[in-house]
């Protein structure tokens, strides 16, 4: 599983990432795990919005904080 944080480096983004760690250590998943803070990067994958959640090349939440419980959520989908 490949897990990308799209994002400036912005308190938000920071805080996505803290929560794409919980949940993974809670499902007890193992992934990689990159933050992509280049602007041509994110706007390849279409996102306007910062912060974003990528799963295996999906976009799955952007323009928002996710809860670490519904990163849980995310990922179990995907698993």
């Amino acid at each position: 599983m490949h897990v990308k944080v799209l994002g400036s480096g912005c308190a938000n983004c920071q805080r996505l990432a803290q929560h794409v760690g919980t949940a993974l250590a809670r499902v007890g998943l193992t992934a990689t795990v990159e933050k992509v803070e280049d602007y041509p990067s994110i706007l390849a994958y279409g996102v306007t919005s910062t912060p974003a959640l990528v799963i295996d090349d999906e976009v799955v939440v952007a323009g928002r904080v996710p809860s670490a419980t519904q990163v849980e959520e995310l990922l179990r989908a995907r698993a």
